[in-house]
């Protein structure tokens, strides 16, 4: 492979994928794909956000946002509505159905996912997530790890 940091990122990529294939089969037993659900997750509980906000919360593209927000709203799901100061700008909430789906759906993808957790503690997940925490800050940065400048980053 050559570098040897290659190998790490393929495996996250690997580990990525396989997540997203496994809780894939129950949020596609529910008539949603990633992108939806992702954004019925986030919506859910809130009094909905602006287009750039739920940009910013989800794992969505601003390009892909625009069309899975569209088709939740043919579906009845999700609610648009103008920005009163901004008539550029929409803002996105949960209709009463899609409130629905949330309650009923988010609880059990949820519970499918955990699943693969099972036999993690919490020396585990603190590990995991100590790793993975430093690698997003670094990348975020644009900051090489042994550079003056990643030992300022929390």
């Amino acid at each position: 492979m050559g570098e040897r940091y290659l190998k790490s990122v393929r495996l996250l990529a690997e580990c990525m994928q396989g997540f997203e294939r496994f809780s894939g089969e129950s949020v596609r037993q529910h008539g949603l794909t990633h992108a939806q659900f992702d954004i019925i997750a986030t919506l859910g509980n809130t009094p909905g956000m602006s287009y750039k906000e739920l940009g910013e919360r989800t794992l969505i593209t601003k390009g892909t946002l625009t069309g899975v927000i569209e088709r939740l709203e043919q579906k009845g799901l999700v609610l648009r509505e103008q920005s009163s100061d901004d008539k550029r700008s929409f803002f996105v909430r949960l209709s009463p159905a899609g409130e629905g789906v949330f309650a009923d759906v988010f609880p059990k993808v949820v519970a499918h996912g955990k699943q693969l957790f099972a036999q993690y503690g919490e020396a585990d997940f603190d590990a995991l997530e100590s790793v993975l925490r430093r690698l997003r800050d670094q990348i975020a940065a644009g900051v090489p790890p042994h550079s003056p400048q990643a030992k300022e980053l929390p």
